[in-house]
């Protein structure tokens, strides 16, 4: 279970940034990466920096791999951290009534893009202003979100383009993790229900600026030590 002394400012800092120990490593190392080119396809911006704002969610999905979500046959309770962090329901009734059928969970990563600025915390849940899917003014179009995997690090990438007449000024980023979990419902019809949480936040000093037709690719890339 995460309980909320893990899931301080300083706590998380702690676990991607290394102390004053020079041959101190992070246990957790994460970058953000935009190249922006105009409509004719030519770079004209490239950006790179740290990853340092975690919220608490992201700790609590990390729990997921370490301990599993799997609860006994003699239990219809999910486990704690599931539901007081989450959110997520506590149990799943499935079709019959009474029979204990499992539920299945499975998550994927997405990458959200904003145009306003926020003081972090670890309990944030969204973007200060969230840049819409769309083609309209003040819009981007989203591709889905790569998500590519190694032994020790998870790259998720997304590239948008802009499709309205006016350059879009790019100020916050945020990782975004989705569960899904997937049963058979009371009505014998299966049924996925889907749960969204922001699990890092930062902001991009100057603006990324993506002008008319232009198109920008995003990448985070986490990496794992220890």
């Amino acid at each position: 279970m995460v309980t909320s002394d893990l899931t301080s400012e300083d706590d998380i800092a702690k676990f991607i940034i290394p102390d004053d120990l020079p041959d101190e490593q992070p246990t957790l190392t994460a970058y953000i990466e935009a190249k922006v080119y105009d409509r004719e396809g030519h770079v004209i911006h490239q950006h790179r920096q740290p990853m340092r704002s975690l919220t608490q969610y992201f700790l609590a999905v990390m729990v997921i791999p370490l301990i599993g979500t799997y609860s006994s046959s003699s239990s219809n309770q999910a486990l704690s951290f599931l539901v007081n962090v989450l959110g997520l329901p506590s149990q799943q009734y499935s079709y019959p009534s009474g029979v204990k059928n499992a539920a299945n969970i499975s998550w994927d990563f997405s990458i959200q893009l904003g145009s306003g600025t926020q003081s972090f915390s670890p309990s944030l849940t969204s973007l200060a202003a969230p840049i819409a899917n769309g083609t309209g003014a003040g819009e981007l179009n989203y591709s889905l979100s790569n998500v590519s995997y190694t032994a020790t690090s998870i790259t998720i990438t997304a590239t948008v383009i802009n499709y309205s007449y006016s350059t879009i000024s790019i100020t916050e980023i945020g990782l975004i993790g989705n569960i899904y979990m997937q049963y058979v419902n009371s009505s014998n019809v299966f049924t996925i229900n889907t749960y969204s949480f922001l699990l890092s936040y930062d902001t991009f000093s100057p603006s990324i600026s993506l002008p008319p037709g232009g198109l920008a690719a995003f990448q985070i890339t986490l990496t794992f030590t220890g």
